[in-house]
């Protein structure tokens, strides 16, 4: 008898045990299951390439690892079954989609298989900016791979551009149909992977 009382103690004690712990604290804050206290270091996530990430089985809803390739703290947003992948720092600091820096083409005459790399223009203009603010870093962060996005024309001036090709790092191929008008754009869509 006094051994199954006992047993009922010790379990009747384990239910009441709080599921927090503690690091560098004797008292985790109640609302978290983990605390961890420090004024000089940090915490270190698993790190891993974005094919090992994507190569992962059945990744836990909510799963969070650090990303080399994209350098991000990447999260699967999706479920176990069906992935879905985002940045949650980092570049991601922008929308999931921007509008590519103004260029200029020149259209003045008709000409046939012409190239224009987008992440090129959009890399240099990012990277050597003319004017910036007091205080502000001396370049803008950008995308550092062609391959970090992709790339979408919305809309064009049909009367003078044809679009022969888009690729995947974003080299656009086209001819120019007719010589510009003053009022003759494209809009160029970057969306983050």
């Amino acid at each position: 008898m006094k051994k199954n009382y006992l047993l009922m103690l010790c379990f009747l004690g384990v239910m009441s045990l709080k599921a927090q712990v503690g690091i560098n604290t004797d008292t985790p804050n109640t609302s978290a299951a983990l605390e961890i206290v420090s004024s000089d270091k940090g915490i270190l996530i698993p790190r891993m390439t974005s094919a090992q990430r994507v190569a992962m089985v059945n990744p836990a809803e909510g799963l969070i690892v650090y990303d080399t390739t994209l350098k991000c703290i990447s999260q699967n947003a999706g479920t176990a079954a069906s992935p879905g992948w985002v940045c949650l720092s980092g570049r991601d600091t922008q929308s999931g989609s921007f509008y590519m820096p103004s260029i200029a083409i020149d259209a003045s005459a008709v000409v046939t298989n012409q190239s224009l790399d987008l992440y090129d223009e959009y890399k240099k203009q990012f990277s050597t900016p003319t004017v910036s603010s007091t205080g502000a870093p001396s370049s803008i962060p950008y995308f550092s791979n062609a391959s970090d996005l992709y790339y979408y024309i919305t809309f064009y001036d049909v009367s003078v551009l044809q679009i022969n090709s888009l690729d995947a790092a974003g080299v656009l191929n086209y001819d120019i149909v007719e010589e510009a008008h003053y009022d003759t754009f494209m809009n160029v869509v970057f969306v983050v992977k």
